[in-house]
């Protein structure tokens, strides 16, 4: 067995995958940035300077901190990974020929680091010195994007997510992060860490549309004992869902998926800004989303990849059940009325547990903190003022790629 395995949410963290977001955050701008699906600007320093305050405190509990822009430039080192990644990124279907031409002559001529930071953080027409005799560069001002940024790459919980013994590659729901998927797949193909070692593709790894099958990290949590919860937010679908538990089922990974339908809006974008796992028996949530109503289904199959679905009742009972504990503690928002909205919107409840009952959050949730703490929650907390901004917390900004079961 490889390395690579994610038992829990809870257990020991031991190897996680972040991305320190600079160039990207750097092209974002009030014009642009709700089509790159923020709500706002950021300051690019203090961003850079909160994210190293995160992966300093995650090293400090003995996690291995993998860096997406380094794995990836380090994947532009193989000549195949890196013919691959201009064939997909810079495919002549988005560019027309001639300049696709162009652009990956211009790449081809930057080291695997700077092509890596133009892949991950966007390029401008005027940021590209080459003429080109395309069209395109004629019908484009210089501060039109030949690459969009992809500052939602911060967020690597969400391209990919390892569940027990195996990842899924996800397609993304929204065109503004779809390309970010190809450079996980290079990466999980090519790079020395990954290539060669025994590990389960479930789902995503095959260049094809996926139609309405998306899935997002952020709405999959393990929550162990071979039980995998997922939420139905704005992002994943419920065939998207059939889709990754098909794949647990064949290879034997998972007993069952539990999957709730979150409503579709902004604010409760992915399960784990309305829920996380903080201990085996205790989860935080917002209670004005996740309600005693919401609907929950069991899905279970075997090796034939076959999926068998079942409405549930109330979605604490089959969590209890799944987890085998005898009451769950539900930790919800702190504050009023209001301070909980303002710091469920700030990911109050997006918390990255490092070990049970110790988590990682923004320090700016007071409320919701003070209530961690009296619940006997250890919070490690972290300066959130301007990555908050980006609508996500430590949960968020983490891939597990190593973690222990409970």
């Amino acid at each position: 067995m490889s390395n690579f395995y994610v038992g829990s949410e809870v257990g020991q963290l031991r190897r996680v995958l972040l991305h320190r977001p600079e160039r990207a955050l750097n092209h974002l701008t009030p014009s642009n940035c709700h089509d790159l699906l923020f709500d706002d600007v950021l300051a690019v320093e203090q961003a850079g300077k909160e994210h190293d305050a995160f992966s300093q405190t995650l090293r400090s509990q003995g996690v291995e901190v993998l860096l997406l822009q380094d794995l990836l430039a380090e994947t532009l080192a193989v000549p195949e990974a890196k013919e691959w990644l201009l064939e997909t990124q810079i495919s002549t279907f988005r560019f027309g020929s001639r300049f696709a031409n162009d652009v990956r002559c211009f790449l081809g001529d930057q080291t695997n680091n700077e092509m890596a930071a133009i892949l991950l953080g966007g390029l401008s027409y005027g940021e590209m010195p080459l003429p080109s005799s395309s069209m395109m560069s004629g019908m484009h001002t210089e501060n039109d994007f030949i690459i969009k940024p992809l500052p939602n790459h911060l967020f690597t919980r969400d391209t990919s997510c390892w569940v027990y013994g195996g990842v899924s590659i996800n397609p993304m729901a929204k065109r503004a992060r779809q390309r970010e998927t190809n450079h996980l797949r290079a990466i999980y193909r090519w790079h020395p860490t990954f290539s060669g070692q025994e590990f389960i593709k479930y789902f995503g790894d095959e260049e094809r549309n996926y139609d309405y099958s998306t899935i997002e990290g952020g709405d999959v949590l393990v929550i162990g004992k071979g039980a995998v919860l997922i939420g139905m937010s704005e992002r994943t679908t419920p065939q998207g869902v059939e889709q990754l538990a098909s794949g647990l089922f064949k290879h034997g990974q998972a007993k069952q998926v539990i999957a709730m339908e979150l409503p579709k809006h902004r604010s409760c974008m992915h399960l784990d800004t309305v829920m996380t796992h903080m201990r085996e028996d205790t989860f935080s949530i917002y209670p004005e989303v996740i309600r005693k109503d919401v609907k929950c289904w069991k899905l279970t199959g075997d090796e034939t990849g076959a999926v068998n679905v079942k409405e549930e009742g109330y979605f604490v009972t089959a969590i209890e059940k799944a987890l085998q504990v005898d009451q769950l503690n539900l930790i919800t928002t702190g504050g009023d009325n209001f301070e909980a909205e303002r710091e469920q919107w700030n990911d109050a409840n997006n918390v990255l547990t490092v070990k049970p009952g110790v988590v990682i959050g923004y320090e700016r949730n007071v409320y919701t903190n003070e209530k961690y703490d009296k619940a006997g929650i250890t919070v490690l907390p972290i300066p959130g003022d301007e990555l908050g901004r980006g609508r996500g917390g430590a949960r968020c900004m983490s891939c597990p790629i190593e973690r222990d079961d409970i």
